[in-house]
């Protein structure tokens, strides 16, 4: 007890110290969804399918090369037609990230194991200078 009250400070330094080296960890681990050089890897590598849950016209101003667009809305009721094979991994994108989060949980929902997020959404995408589409 005489050392902890002598050595207060050293060992408040310490947990301090594990907390925040500890916090980058908890962090990626409760984040969700694929940075984009991820999502580029799943593309080539494993032949990922990639859906746009915007809406038409947020698909039309511009999305992922080669993705399909299935709004937020109808996901449930039109991804088992446009991926028919559940084991194929799937990647969700809209905007910003937040729809395509709720898209992973129905696609899981519907038996899409593999289905993920790309984090950050378009925006993140154009900002790590890949590809666009238009139209």
């Amino acid at each position: 007890m005489k050392f902890i009250v002598d050595n207060w400070m050293l060992i408040t330094i310490a947990l301090i110290s594990g907390a925040l080296l500890l916090g980058p960890v908890l962090k990626g681990a409760a984040s969700s969804g694929l940075d984009p050089a991820g999502v580029v890897q799943l593309i080539n590598r494993e032949k990922a399918v990639v859906i746009d849950v915007c809406e038409p016209g947020e698909h039309a101003a511009g999305h992922i090369v080669g993705a399909k667009n299935i709004p937020l809305a109808q996901l449930e009721s039109k991804l088992a037609g446009t991926v028919k094979n559940k084991a194929t991994p799937v990647i969700l994108v809209c905007q910003s990230g937040t729809r395509s989060n709720r898209a992973v949980a129905i696609a899981k929902k519907l038996g899409y194991e593999q289905a993920q997020s790309l984090a950050g959404g378009i925006g993140a995408w154009k900002s790590a200078n890949l590809p666009i589409e238009k139209g």
